[in-house]
């Protein structure tokens, strides 16, 4: 593994502004859910059902509205996209304060809804102003970008509301996006490459293929396994009572991500999303066997997390090799959804295991669910990896 892959990638023009601010930019969104949830729970003195309501709301609204932005993306560009969505956000993080409960459950849908594509149209953007040859090292780079903002992202937003209060944080939120859109609209990266006819209109029919959907399904399968690990890793040390070492088992899982994703960009040649999912589903099922304390599923949790990131990328450089410039908006937007119904389903799910059988199964039962989805699209991976029909001018 070599360093040269990154050097090229970070000496073209544009890349390094891109990928900073991007990273950025998503530290706020990482914090939104948290905040919400604590919000709801110590700012209005409700439950934690109320707050899993809220945070529900908001995951849905960003569900439908992500492919729905990537789609303006293609046909407007980046800067109309933004002045809305940065506009909303700050309506609502600066009124959600002083809302009742009852306003602020359809003032997240709607927030959701208008989240800024700061994860799908980076995506794009950065794909666009790579050269296909240098997109393994540049989508690795993006996704270590990632892995940082979720490791900073949350710790911040508790830790400005533990210091402060939840309207403080709430109002430190609402600045972050603001700060966010207004630093891309003003950046305003090019959505596709000086050879591609990014206007003319392709019909979903000629990209939104059986392939391509099983690739948004490895992607919702791989997050699904990674929320998991999550909610189990702190259910497993709240069974052993080591709860104060949660925020390191973490720490070092995300650094392992890290490792793993740095590695990965610096390779010559890239591997199979499915490859990647798959043995990362395997390495994650029998970590929950683990005994003998925090420190031993530290190292149980090595090979999974060391895979993190390369999985996350490949799914991401499949999506944009896969798609017409004129879609790629929308499918990134469609590949942002995929990734957020594997989160949301993967609440419910491991806590239902942990509930009834222990942490340890909640483990196995998400890596097995894992495995399964990947090998139901085995036989979708030969057309998926075909590249779409070249773009007609149609409506869609």
């Amino acid at each position: 593994m070599a360093l040269e892959p990154y050097r090229r990638v970070l000496a073209l023009p544009g890349v390094p502004a891109l990928l900073l601010v991007g990273m950025l930019a998503r530290i706020p969104m990482t914090g939104t859910g948290i905040t919400l949830t604590l919000h709801v729970v110590n700012g209005l003195g409700l439950g934690f059902l109320q707050a899993g309501l809220i945070g529900a709301a908001n995951l849905v609204g960003g569900a439908i509205g992500a492919p729905l932005a990537g789609r303006f993306v293609d046909r407007r560009g980046l800067r109309p996209v933004f002045a809305v969505t940065t506009t909303v956000q700050f309506v609502f993080w600066c009124s959600a304060p002083w809302l009742p409960y009852e306003a602020l459950l359809p003032g997240a849908l709607v927030a959701g809804l208008f989240n800024q594509p700061v994860f799908g149209a980076l995506r794009q953007c950065l794909g666009a102003m790579v050269p296909a040859e240098r997109h393994q090292s540049a989508f690795a780079l993006d996704s270590m970008a990632v892995e940082v903002s979720y490791m900073v992202g949350p710790a911040l937003a508790v830790a400005i509301s533990t210091g402060f209060s939840s309207t403080v944080t709430m109002y430190a939120v609402g600045v972050g996006l603001v700060g966010t859109g207004v630093a891309l609209y003003a950046l305003n990266p090019p959505t596709s490459s000086p050879g591609d006819d990014a206007a003319v209109a392709v019909p979903r029919r000629r990209w939104l293929t059986p392939g391509l959907l099983t690739l948004f399904g490895v992607a919702s399968s791989l997050t699904f396994v990674l929320t998991t690990t999550e909610l189990s890793v702190v259910a497993i040390l709240k069974t052993g009572e080591a709860t104060r070492w949660t925020g390191l088992v973490l720490g070092l899982w995300c650094g392992y991500s890290l490792i793993g994703g740095f590695v990965y960009g610096g390779l010559s040649r890239g591997f199979s999303p499915l490859l990647l999912t798959g043995i990362l589903c395997a390495f994650t099922a029998p970590v929950g066997i683990v005994g003998g304390g925090w420190w031993w599923l530290c190292l149980a949790l090595i090979p999974a997390g060391l895979l993190c990131a390369p999985a996350m990328s490949a799914t991401v450089a499949a999506v944009n090799g896969r798609v017409p410039a004129g879609a790629r908006g929308e499918a990134m937007g469609l590949h942002g959804t995929a990734l957020l119904i594997g989160g949301a389903c993967a609440g419910p799910a491991a806590g239902a295991v942990v509930d009834a059988h222990g942490p340890g199964w909640a483990f196995a039962a998400s890596g097995a669910v894992g495995l399964v989805l990947v090998l139901i699209a085995l036989p979708f991976w030969n057309e998926a990896r075909r590249p779409a029909s070249d773009p007609v001018t149609a409506s869609v």
